[in-house]
């Protein structure tokens, strides 16, 4: 029976996030309410509470969870880069930071149409040790890692070089929300290859 009630939990759980990435998708992160998301997910409010503390952890395990997985990547390759080079490293951080922010942009955008809500918004991700320019710090880390071992120039600026490649991305999932396909007419594995191409060009 535990292990019943652990996978009904699990379920529910699973639900839970599915209903809150379509609405936070479809409405942005400012207008979606807890309790908006529980009537999604088919059940109740309090169901919602004892998986999440609320709708900013339910935002980042979205995040985490149900988007393009950019901080488990650079987990991972700061850890073990296996068999890929520098550069295949960095286009593979390129190519899915770039789908990582053409997701996630839609969701967070409606933030800044409220300066009071963002700003809780913001002091609940701090409280959450979460927030956009976590990506940026653990890319910078992976980068510093790559400059002890030698595989980039000694006197290479690991957070300029992360804020660059991040950058990059976020601009091109910008206009091809904006614009549309005629903003970002590259593919996004030609463009991912070539920022790692051309930034390694600076600092290899």
């Amino acid at each position: 029976m535990p292990h019943q009630r652990t996978a009904s939990g699990a379920r529910t759980r699973q639900r839970i996030l599915e209903a809150a990435e379509h609405l936070m998708r479809t409405m942005g992160l400012a207008l979606v309410t807890t309790k908006e998301i529980a009537r999604e997910a088919g059940c109740s409010e309090a169901a919602l509470y004892r998986h999440f503390s609320g709708k900013e952890e339910l935002f980042i395990t979205v995040l985490q969870e149900r988007l393009p997985a950019l901080g488990s990547l650079i987990a991972e390759l700061s850890a073990d880069p296996g068999e890929r080079t520098t550069e295949e490293c960095i286009t593979d951080i390129a190519r899915t930071a770039t789908l990582f922010y053409e997701a996630s942009m839609p969701i967070g955008s409606s933030l800044f149409a409220q300066p009071a809500l963002l700003q809780r918004h913001r002091e609940e991700l701090r409280k959450l040790n979460a927030g956009p320019h976590k990506p940026v710090e653990m890319l910078a880390g992976y980068l510093r890692g790559l400059r002890a071992g030698g595989r980039i120039r000694a006197d290479a600026d690991p957070d300029s070089a992360a804020a660059l490649i991040l950058g990059a991305c976020y601009q091109r999932a910008f206009l091809l929300q904006f614009v549309g396909e005629e903003g970002s007419p590259r593919s996004t594995d030609d463009f991912a290859a070539g920022l790692a191409r051309t930034l390694l060009a600076g600092i290899g």
